[in-house]
C-alpha cells in the first residue's frame, strides 16, 4: 500500500492510485476502476479528468481506454508546474509585507520577534536585489549549515570569481561534516572549470548528480531556509530567501525528487583529478610578493628583477593557477596553502 507520495506535486492520493492502476496496466479501461481500487465513482471521474489535463495518463486507442505516460517526463513536468506555483505563491508573499507592519502596530513585540543566529526569523520571505548582498547572504548561509546543502544549480557559474570567494567556506562546510549535494545540467561538465570544481567537491566527500537540463534554481540549507532567483529565467533580478517550516519543506522535497530522477556523474568525473600544478621557487616568491605589496615596481624592487621580468613571472603564476586575475591567483594560492 503506498502512501500519497505523490502529494508534494500537488497529485491527490485518488489520482496518484489510478496513475499507479494504469501503470500496472497500460491501455486498459476506465470501466470500473473505481470499484476495484475502492474510490467512489464521482471522485474517480475528476480524478481520471484532471490526470488527462496534467498530461499523466493519455486517451488509448479505443474509446474509453487509457495509457500512462512515462514516470519520468512526468516527475519531470510536475516538479517544474510545482515549482512554477511555489514562485507565485512567494511572490505573493513578498507582495503582502505591510501586513506584517500592521500587525506589529497592535503589539509591543520587538521588531525581530525575538529571533536571532544566520537564519534570522522562523517565518518569510525576503528580497535579495544587490548582487553583492545576494553573495554576502549566500557565504553566511554556507558558513553557518551544520547539515546539509543541497542545490540544483545552472553549473557555468561555478566560473565565476564569487563562487572561488565562496568555494573555501564550503570546503570548510564540508571539513566539519556538512552533507554537501549538488544536481547540474550534464553539458555543463563540458567545460574544464566546472569539471574541475565537480572533481574536487567530489575528493572531498560531496554529492553530485547530472540532469539534461533544470529549469529552476534552488538552494536549501539545513532544510530551514531556501534561496531561488526571484525570476527563474534571468537571475539579475535577484534573489528570494525563504523561511518557514511549509515552504521550505515542500521545497526540500522538490529537491528530493530532482535528486532521485538525476543520475551520478561520469565514472571519468570521480577518476583522481589530475595532480596540482607546482610552482618553482622563484614563482612561489613571486605569487608571496604580489598578495602582500600593492606595486609591480615595489615587488620587483625588492626581488632584484626587473619590472617586466616580474610581470612576466606574474602572467606564468596565472597561468598554472588557471587564474584569470590576480585576485583569483591569490584565493587559489591560498585554498592549497602557498601563501
Amino acid at each position: 500500500m503506498h502512501t500519497n507520495e505523490m502529494g508534494v506535486f500537488g497529485v491527490s492520493p485518488a489520482e496518484e492510485q489510478l496513475y499507479r492502476h494504469f501503470l500496472r496496466h497500460p491501455d486498459s479501461p476506465a470501466e470500473g476502476v473505481h470499484a476495484k481500487l475502492g474510490i467512489g465513482r464521482h471522485e474517480t471521474d475528476e480524478a481520471m479528468d484532471r490526470l488527462v489535463r496534467l498530461r499523466l495518463l493519455r486517451p488509448g486507442d479505443r474509446p474509453g481506454w487509457f495509457v500512462p505516460v512515462d514516470p519520468e517526463q512526468v516527475v519531470a513536468r510536475l516538479t517544474e508546474m510545482r515549482l512554477r506555483e511555489m514562485y507565485q505563491e512567494i511572490q505573493r508573499l513578498t507582495q503582502s509585507r505591510h501586513v506584517l507592519t500592521t500587525l506589529r502596530a497592535e503589539t509591543a513585540a520587538p521588531a525581530d520577534g525575538g529571533q536571532a543566529g544566520a537564519y534570522g526569523g522562523e517565518h518569510g520571505v525576503e528580497e535579495i536585489d544587490a548582487r553583492e548582498d545576494l553573495s554576502n547572504r549566500m557565504e553566511e548561509l554556507v558558513f553557518f549549515a551544520r547539515e546539509e546543502i543541497a542545490s540544483v544549480e545552472p553549473g557555468f557559474h561555478l566560473m565565476s570569481e564569487a563562487v572561488l570567494k565562496r568555494r573555501a567556506v564550503e570546503w570548510r562546510a564540508l571539513k566539519r561534516g556538512v552533507r554537501r549535494r549538488l544536481v547540474l545540467p550534464a553539458d555543463t561538465l563540458r567545460h574544464p572549470r566546472v569539471a574541475g570544481h565537480v572533481r574536487e567537491l567530489l575528493a572531498r566527500g560531496g554529492e553530485v548528480r547530472v540532469v539534461e537540463e533544470i529549469s529552476d534554481q534552488l538552494a536549501v540549507y539545513d532544510g530551514r531556509v531556501a534561496l531561488m532567483p526571484k525570476d527563474p529565467k534571468n537571475l539579475e533580478e535577484g534573489a528570494l530567501l525563504v523561511r518557514g517550516r511549509g515552504l521550505v519543506s515542500t521545497l526540500s522535497g522538490l529537491f528530493e525528487k530532482v535528486w532521485e530522477q538525476a543520475e551520478d556523474v561520469s565514472v571519468e568525473l570521480r577518476e583522481p583529478a589530475e595532480p596540482e600544478p607546482e610552482l618553482s621557487e622563484a614563482e612561489l616568491r613571486v605569487l608571496r610578493m604580489m598578495c602582500e605589496v600593492g606595486k609591480d615596481e615595489t615587488g620587483a624592487r625588492d626581488l632584484g628583477v626587473s619590472v617586466r621580468t616580474y610581470r612576466r613571472h606574474i602572467a606564468d603564476v596565472l597561468r598554472i593557477l588557471g587564474a584569470s586575475t590576480r585576485a583569483q591567483a591569490a584565493l587559489l594560492a591560498r585554498e592549497r596553502g602557498w601563501v
